[in-house]
């Protein structure tokens, strides 16, 4: 990941004087981000469509908490991301954002929602049909650290099958690759 984007959001903890109590110390795995999104590039087009959140990590940059429907057309370069849910208020909100390659060429997706700062977007898992285990990490680093996991399914309904898959994903990385044990996710 761009380390200026890792300084950026580091200056905006220090500035609001406060490090998120959402940010613990650890390590983010090292995924071969570069294999996983070589053998990705060809399929983007089959990852248009509906996705419906089933499980997120905590994160309070994500302002849909509930019942998040996300709606993804594909461009041949980027994919337009239309987003529904339920605030933490309760309310209906929408979303508008972009999905596309990291613009200074990391190789995997980014993700950047208006009023949003722009994150990674690494598809862990996916059939293109039925799920999707995405994972957004922090930069490998033994300071503190902010991963966040998130499973899309096609379906509005859980299915166990799906959902075990991507927790055998995040489970498979941490294992083979170091997660510290306090670290979130799965």
């Amino acid at each position: 990941m761009n380390t200026s984007l890792f300084f950026l959001a580091v200056v905006a903890a220090v500035a609001a004087d406060k490090i998120p109590d959402f940010v613990v110390p650890g390590r983010c795995p090292v995924v071969d981000e570069k294999s996983l999104f070589d053998e990705q590039i060809p399929n983007h087009s089959k990852y248009a469509g509906v996705w419906y959140e089933i499980a997120l990590t905590n994160n309070p940059y994500q302002l849909l908490k509930q019942c998040v429907r996300n709606e993804y057309s594909f461009d041949g370069n980027k994919f337009i991301a239309k987003s529904t849910g339920i605030n933490a208020d309760g309310n209906l909100m929408k979303r508008n954002g972009q999905i596309l390659p990291m613009p200074l060429g990391d190789p995997h997706l980014s993700v950047d929602y208006e009023g949003s700062w722009i994150a990674p977007y690494v598809i862990l898992d996916t059939d293109y049909e039925n799920f999707s285990c995405i994972y957004s990490p922090a930069p490998n680093t033994t300071s503190d650290t902010t991963p966040t996991s998130l499973h899309l399914l096609r379906s509005p309904s859980l299915s166990d099958q799906y959902l075990r898959r991507c927790e055998a994903a995040f489970k498979d990385r941490r294992r083979r690759l170091s997660f510290h044990e306090d670290s979130p996710g799965f």
